[in-house]
């Protein structure tokens, strides 16, 4: 019997499905050579951000972790969950474009079939990745942040951009905004009753202020500040790639503009990143 869902989730449900059809009809027609083209995602290739889709929606769908073991010369293995996130990633390496593609469909099937009969509520207990518990809701905001996020890496590094303003980079909006007041008030130490403002323009545009309270917490609001302690100024596109990690602020100087405190402002800007 086919269940009902919930209108909480069904908005993360299809922002999900548009992103990674939109992987899956970006990676069709890639010559295999291509396939190997590093990314931004930090040591992964084309094939390796694919994979690492796939890799987590059959995690999702209950299929068994691969018993894989991973290389000794991979050096960025630092973390436990970094040594997690690398092993389906590793398994398809030696894999060949077309089944790398047909997995990728054969997945996006079965997903979309389960979500289609999901019958939770948003706010109902789920296991998430690591075996984590969250509830269904923040588990499909995340795998949407994700893979959304992981389409712009693919649309990066096979020059092909689009999508900047889709569902899913409205949902990646909100969660890295949600992430910014402790990226200014713990990671960066900005001061007690001060106020930073981020000026986003272009495909997605917003103003949004971090206020920081007299007991050192950090809050976000869209109201205007008078006289912030630093203004970040820059495009939607540079915004993700600074707060994904995909490239530091060095690296983008003419695409971003600071004013007010330099030494605050280079204390957010190196603390920026909201991924793991």
């Amino acid at each position: 019997m086919t269940g009902t869902v919930h209108s909480q989730i069904q908005p993360y449900i299809d922002a999900w499905t548009h992103s990674i059809e939109s992987i899956a009809e970006l990676v069709r027609p890639v010559p295999a050579g291509a396939w190997n083209r590093p990314t931004e995602c930090p040591y992964w290739s084309v094939r390796d951000v694919v994979s690492h889709v796939i890799g987590f929606e059959c995690e999702l769908l209950g299929d068994p972790r691969p018993i894989h073991t991973l290389p000794s010369d991979l050096r960025h293995m630092t973390t436990e969950h970094a040594r997690y996130v690398e092993v389906p990633v590793d398994k398809r390496r030696h894999h060949t474009a077309p089944e790398v593609v047909g997995e990728l469909d054969y997945t996006i099937i079965r997903r979309s079939r389960q979500l289609r009969n999901e019958t939770r509520g948003a706010q109902d207990t789920v296991r998430g990745p690591m075996g984590r518990e969250t509830t269904l809701e923040e588990l499909l905001k995340w795998r949407v942040f994700d893979v959304w996020v992981h389409e712009q890496d693919l649309r990066r590094a096979l020059g092909e951009p689009g999508n900047l303003d889709s569902p899913g980079a409205v949902v990646a909006r909100d969660h890295i905004l949600s992430e910014l007041p402790k990226v200014v008030a713990e990671r960066a130490g900005a001061p007690a009753g001060s106020a930073v403002v981020f000026d986003v323009h272009g495909e997605l545009e917003f103003m949004r202020t971090v206020r920081v309270d007299t007991e050192g917490h950090g809050s976000i609001d869209g109201s205007v500040s008078l006289g912030p302690a630093v203004t970040l100024t820059l495009d939607w596109e540079t915004f993700v790639r600074l707060t994904c990690g995909r490239t530091r602020a060095a690296a983008v100087e003419d695409r971003l503009k600071t004013e007010g405190d330099r030494s605050l402002a280079d204390a957010i800007l190196a603390n920026i990143a909201v991924t793991q």
